[in-house]
């Protein structure tokens, strides 16, 4: 097939799908197409595909991009109404790099306001969809991205991830999504961007529907950072030693973990006990409980330098005025604030954490501990299971009821580690199940080849409605 027929088929069906789930907020499909006849040109110019494979490896894919991610001539809003005129005049990083293998994209996808909710409804574009029950969430923030995949609308996409932003919406939409180590991929020319020690936490990731092509993107992403990362090695799935933690050891701010979500990690292990002949040993790590703590403690620290954490009220005035949070919580009850809900409660919870400073100073001690534990725990040859989320896709506005159940990716951000997303199935209400991957830094090459592994035992990726 051409590369201007496998563009048509896509954009056909995100002119399908995308009414019912409003994923791609801002389409380039002239301009898609356009490009698509240049590789269609070049192909049939070139003598050979050996050296187009080696430049382009991405020659002719259809991709998509988080909005918050600057894509030239495309809006850079991050769902902020004060931004909804902003368009973007360049590429961010990791854009440009995939431009520049070849990646065609189509157009930009939903998040939540400001990249700091886990579901991607905003004033600008609304609210985005789960292809598999439109009552139903597709997490956040990098959501739209997560159900342009799920829905078949795109090959692969741009997520970024500072509490589970691209692990929560592959969970939540059955497709794969990877954090890598921290500081391997450039984060720059998204927004909001990280300041001061998030930096350290923010990463930028690959998603897709297909396990294999997790790893080609992350080369591309990585770009010379690659070499920090392991990929070359040959994994023997054999000779990883795999660690099982049920769940984060009864948090009370957190939800228990679903049923349905142990019972797809118990046949995980099983299958890797069974078929692989390991021992997956079974962790209590008990600083877990804590997750939401350190990691909120850790957000609001400053770096060595002394730096104090951006403000998210700051970012939340963007293009505008000071934003009082309880001023805005008055409005918003009244229908006249230009915010989302999470987003002002997010600025309310912020002023009150700066009243308890050596509270925050032992959780942050308590996250550098637990840092130390788990890259002991893992080692050169470590996997650890661990729950993606403690409930399957929620109904919409339901996660303002629990609001920290980001808890059980958000931790693996402050504490570097890389973690992949994998799919395991569906419930037995026809939503996507699925487990994390994680392991020590730089070790990103043994979550990739063990998602690989589930892909093939558990079936991957499965077509919204095929069921």
């Amino acid at each position: 097939v051409t590369c201007v027929e496998v563009v048509e088929a896509y954009v056909e069906r995100i002119r399908e799908v995308n009414p019912l789930i409003n994923a791609v907020v801002k389409d380039r499909f002239e301009e898609a197409l356009q490009e698509a006849r240049q590789v269609d040109k070049l192909l049939s110019e070139s003598p050979g595909n050996d050296y187009l494979e080696e430049k382009f490896p991405l020659l002719g894919v259809p991709i998509t991009i988080k909005e918050a991610f600057s894509v030239h001539g495309m809006p850079n809003t991050s769902g902020l109404v004060n931004r909804r005129n902003v368009i973007a005049t360049s590429d961010a990083t990791v854009v440009s790099r995939l431009k520049q293998a070849g990646a065609i994209p189509l157009g930009v996808t939903n998040c939540s306001e400001l990249c700091m909710w886990y579901e991607s409804s905003n004033r600008v574009y609304g609210r985005t969809n789960n292809p598999y029950d439109l009552q139903r969430i597709v997490g956040g923030s990098s959501g739209g991205e997560g159900g342009v995949l799920a829905a078949a609308c795109s090959v692969i996409g741009v997520g970024s991830d500072i509490g589970g932003s691209i692990r929560m919406p592959a969970f939540f939409n059955g497709v794969f999504g990877h954090k890598p180590t921290t500081g391997v991929v450039p984060n720059d020319g998204q927004f909001p961007n990280a300041r001061g020690v998030r930096t350290s936490f923010l990463c930028t990731g690959p998603m897709c529907r297909y396990a294999e092509d997790l790893e080609p993107m992350l080369r591309v992403m990585a770009g010379p950072g690659v070499n920090k990362l392991k990929l070359n090695e040959k994994v023997s799935l054999e000779k990883i030693k795999f660690h099982c933690m049920d769940h984060d050891g009864g948090s009370i701010f957190v939800s228990p973990v679903d049923k349905e979500i142990l019972q797809a990690q118990k046949k995980v292990v099983e299958h890797l006990e069974g078929k692989l002949g390991v021992q997956v040993r079974h962790v209590a790590i008990h600083k877990m409980k804590y997750s939401f703590q350190i990691w909120s403690a850790m957000m609001s620290s400053k770096d060595s330098d002394g730096q104090e954490a951006q403000l998210f009220t700051d970012l939340l005035a963007d293009h505008g005025k000071p934003v009082w949070p309880l001023w805005e919580l008055m409005k918003w009850l009244m229908g006249m604030s230009s915010h989302t809900l999470p987003a002002i409660a997010l600025g309310l919870t912020e002023k009150l954490m700066k009243l308890n400073p050596g509270g925050n100073a032992k959780l942050v001690s308590m996250g550098k501990s637990l840092q130390e534990e788990m890259e002991a725990l893992l080692g050169p040859d470590g996997v650890l299971l661990y729950p993606s989320h403690p409930i399957i896709a929620p109904r919409h506005h339901s996660p303002i009821c629990m609001p920290f159940n980001f808890a059980y990716t958000a931790i693996f951000n402050v504490l570097g580690l890389p973690v992949t997303q994998c799919p395991l199935g569906l419930s037995s209400e026809g939503l996507p199940l699925g487990i994390q991957l994680v392991a020590a830094s730089y070790n990103d090459h043994l979550t990739l080849a063990v998602a690989r592994y589930l892909e093939q035992a558990f079936g991957g990726w499965i077509l919204p409605g095929k069921v």
